[in-house]
């Protein structure tokens, strides 16, 4: 079914107009939406970056994991990882109930 003709000398390209678009924009409008940006974590966020900075980071050991994993040494124990992991869960799960 037909519902009208087209003719494509006046057909406008929605590409070309977004970069013609991006093209005129100013930098005082840049700047301002640069200026005006904020970022906010929620709880799950907050508690997920603090326990990310904690300051028992060991860098000799993580050298000599590196040294190990490079000398085809390095054993993977996946009982320990796992409780590892769900340890970090429930505490992650408590912090985040606490607040």
């Amino acid at each position: 079914m037909k519902i009208g003709s087209f003719d494509p000398k006046s057909a406008t390209n929605p590409l070309a107009d977004t970069r013609t678009r991006g093209a005129k924009s100013d930098k005082s409008d840049a700047t301002e939406a640069t200026d005006s940006a904020q970022v906010s974590l929620s709880a799950t966020g907050s508690a997920i970056a603090q326990a990310g900075a904690d300051p028992s980071f060991d860098a000799a050991k993580v050298e000599r994991i590196a040294q190990a994993i490079r000398d085809g040494k390095f054993q993977v124990n996946p009982e320990k990882i796992a409780d590892k992991l769900i340890a970090n869960a429930q505490d992650l799960l408590k912090r985040y109930s606490d607040h």
